[in-house]
């Protein structure tokens, strides 16, 4: 019997804001989306990649050619529904092949309504991307070319724009994510079972939800944190009154100048508690600081990225997904760059030398090294420590 998804494949247009086309074939969905186009070098973690809410907005492009192969499967998703508004990959596996696999990706697009394109030239997109940069686009099974590439043209762009806001939890809550940890097997401890109890509560802190995935919220947790986490628009003051050891921003979409209402309550928290940013909450202490972000060509987006740690001289292969950088020369003296990107010198990590705040702008939860980039949980200890 064949899949399900062989029956609903259907031509279908790729179409950029440039006058650019890629004809292909539709998987899941049918219909029209639009979006800003990345590509993302990873050779696996799709289903992460899918439900990222950090890829709000984005047509993301696959530059691996086969996806779908291990199929879907509910623990391995980083929020609770897919936040890309379409997939672009050159060969759809139709018949997953995994132990854990719940569901195909046809299936997953189907069941979420996401277009999914395959049969598309990726090599050959990703390298006019990299040419001409992100740009706004389309995948339509409805529109004919011209009038794909005017819809492009006609979609809100990046800059600008607030995502925070469609992704953010609506009410605070604990998270209970999980009871027990996951792990490998190890001779030396003489594990006879993949699951190990947590480690005992040391910190209690406040996260902000700018949309933060799941498995940053493991790493909190599995490091000794109890984690509250709460609405973007939370007030500063009701966060302080919580009285929490520590406040941790998170990952999210969008534009990181468009968030003013944010930056002003995080600039209230400064000086009064120690903070942690991954990613966007990096982007939104560089704002707070009185610097500057910018957006990148192309953006970082993948798992096999070089940042160099400016205090030890160590390199970690870290995995990325960001379309703007803070600009270092915006920074005031009392913030310290403690982190590069390799490729293009870029900031990747940033500390204050007055108030406890530190930030990194890659996923150190995401450990694509596969633990180069796990200590950063590990600081944030020590900071409350010294902080007390």
């Amino acid at each position: 019997m064949l899949p399900s998804n062989l029956a609903a494949l259907t031509n279908a247009i790729l179409a950029l804001e440039d006058g650019r086309t890629f004809h292909g074939r539709a998987f899941g969905h049918s219909g029209t989306t639009s979006g800003e186009i990345c590509f993302n070098t990873s050779m696996t973690g799709y289903q992460e990649i899918i439900t990222d809410p950090s890829y709000r907005g984005q047509i993301v492009t696959m530059t691996y050619p086969l996806q779908g192969n291990y199929g879907v499967n509910t623990e391995d998703a980083e929020s609770a529904s897919p936040h890309v508004r379409g997939f672009v990959i050159g060969e759809l596996c139709e018949v997953p092949s995994s132990w854990r696999s719940q569901q195909s990706l046809a299936d997953y697009f189907k069941e979420h309504q996401i277009i999914g394109i395959e049969d598309i030239d990726t090599r050959a997109l990703t390298k006019h991307l990299r040419d001409k940069g992100a740009m706004r686009a389309v995948i339509t099974t409805k529109l004919s070319e011209q009038a794909a590439i005017k819809a492009a043209n006609e979609a809100p762009p990046m800059e600008g724009s607030d995502f925070v806001k469609e992704v953010s939890t609506e009410e605070p809550y604990l998270w209970e994510g999980e009871s027990r940890l996951w792990t490998i097997p190890s001779v030396t401890t003489k594990q006879d079972t993949n699951y190990i109890d947590l480690p005992p509560v040391k910190y209690r802190i406040v996260a902000y939800d700018f949309g933060i995935k799941h498995n940053i919220l493991r790493s909190l947790r599995q490091s000794g944190f109890e984690v509250e986490v709460v609405n973007s628009r939370t007030p500063a003051r009701e966060v302080l009154a919580k009285n929490p050891d520590g406040v941790f921003l998170s990952n999210g979409p969008g534009d990181p100048a468009a968030l003013t209402y944010i930056h002003e309550e995080v600039k209230q928290l400064i000086g009064k508690i120690p903070v942690f940013g991954i990613c966007l909450g990096h982007q939104i202490l560089t704002h707070c600081f009185g610097g500057t972000t910018y957006k990148l060509k192309f953006g970082h987006r993948g798992g096999n990225h070089p940042v160099k740690d400016l205090r030890s001289g160590k390199v970690a292969i870290t995995a990325q997904n960001h379309g703007f950088a803070t600009d270092d020369k915006s920074l005031p003296d009392f913030v310290e760059v403690t982190h590069i990107n390799l490729n293009d010198q870029t900031v990747e990590g940033m500390r204050s030398t007055k108030d406890p705040v530190f930030s990194v702008q890659h996923h150190p939860e995401a450990a694509p090294g596969p633990n180069d980039d796990k200590g950063f949980f590990d600081e944030f200890i020590g900071l409350i420590e010294s902080s007390n």
